[in-house]
């Protein structure tokens, strides 16, 4: 197991009905700027639930925060935020709208030339306080301190991190994922579950509580996916894919592991480029990386193949047949596995996104910094 140390201050807040504690855990002097996304929390009582919870406190809101959300939109609500002295944030979404709302906290009080350097790796020096209320599991967003924001003028999609965008809370009810969108519904379980893989299928480093547990979600995911499919107000399968999403990327499975992250580098860029759901590009890709980096990753791939889904043979054997059960897995969640279903011309793709990576510099990704921009077009090509 590798060194590390561990951080997180995020307070969960689980279960029915706990969207009413917002009015223990919002400060009752704060002026608070609401964010969300298309107004479906409108449609679904979330919205009236938060207000009510909120009492008479300033309150002002910002709708219309996109999935991949886009700094373009986002500056508009720091502008907000700057003229309004708006002191406290709240998330009302999935992870879209949480991390727009967390690059809103950072660029308040940003002071260089363009907050979008902050994306680009400049340092953050404050941010506004914010907490969440959690709508779409899916990014673990709710506890951690990443976020990641589009450019549709130069179209990008970048990563940023720092422990001041930690949120204060996260309410996480699962009642008010029953009305989510069947589309929405299998893309919060694939990103899930390839969270889980990217920190997962790497190699060995004697980690056996943090393998357990990713196993763990993955076999939780694998039960309890059919059950919403069928049943879309299953209480009991709700909770439990919510609370896998908010494990799968709240730290705990990464520690001491080696991470691999390029299929999720890779997605968006074709997220950027074409505009395909993040959830969508990850059920093509991640096959792709692991062949691709098939010996390299081999000796986990049979070990998930044995431990999720008790597959027998030799390593190799075992090894394939993992990803042709994790392939079957997405295929019947509702993500297809191929570029080709969404009439994506994968040489463009893989030139394209290849040549991406090489303006930036060509540094190799992967938990072993193997994958070049070279590696990344094969992976594309592989996957028409």
């Amino acid at each position: 197991m590798e060194n590390f140390s561990y951080y997180n201050p995020v307070k969960i807040v689980f279960g029915k009905g706990t969207i009413a504690k917002l009015a223990s855990l919002v400060p009752s002097n704060a002026k608070v700027l609401i964010t969300y996304g298309g107004g479906s929390i409108k449609r679904n009582g979330v919205y009236d639930q938060v207000m009510r919870a909120l009492g008479g406190r300033s309150i002002l809101e910002f709708s219309g925060i996109e999935p991949n959300p886009r700094y373009e939109t986002c500056m508009k609500a720091v502008e907000l935020c700057r003229r309004e002295k708006v002191d406290f944030l709240l998330a009302v979404g999935g992870g879209s709208v949480l991390d727009g709302t967390k690059f809103i906290s950072a660029a308040v009080g940003y002071t260089g030339v363009d907050p979008w350097e902050i994306l680009k790796g400049a340092k953050v020096q404050s941010a506004l306080p914010l907490g969440c209320v959690l709508t779409l599991p899916a990014t673990g967003s709710e506890m951690n301190p990443g976020a990641v924001v589009s450019r549709e003028s130069t179209q990008e999609k970048l990563y940023f991190g720092t422990d001041l965008v930690y949120p204060r809370f996260s309410i996480l009810d699962p009642e008010v994922t029953f009305s989510l969108p069947a589309r929405q519904t299998a893309n919060g379980i694939i990103d899930v579950f390839v969270h889980v893989l990217e920190q997962y299928v790497t190699y060995p480093a004697e980690a056996f509580l943090q393998d357990r547990q990713a196993e763990g979600i993955l076999l939780t995911l694998l039960a309890e996916a059919p059950k919403v499919r069928v049943h879309p107000n299953d209480y009991s399968a709700r909770a439990n894919i919510m609370w896998c999403a908010t494990q799968a990327l709240n730290g705990n499975i990464g520690l001491g592991v080696p991470q691999d992250w390029s299929t999720h580098n890779i997605g968006h860029e074709i997220t950027a480029f074409y505009g395909l759901d993040h959830a969508q590009t990850l059920a093509i890709l991640w096959p792709g990386v692991a062949r691709n980096r098939f010996s390299g990753k081999m000796q986990k791939l049979a070990q998930l193949g044995r431990r999720v889904w008790n597959l027998q043979g030799n390593d190799e054997t075992v090894a394939e047949l993992a990803i042709r059960s994790v392939e079957q897995f997405f295929a019947e969640v509702g993500n297809p596995v191929h570029f080709s279903a969404y009439g994506i011309d994968v040489a463009e793709a893989a030139s394209r996104v290849s040549k991406r990576f090489r303006d930036r510099g060509g540094k190799p990704d992967g938990e072993r910094g193997d994958i070049t921009p070279e590696e990344i077009e094969k992976v594309i090509l592989s996957r028409s």
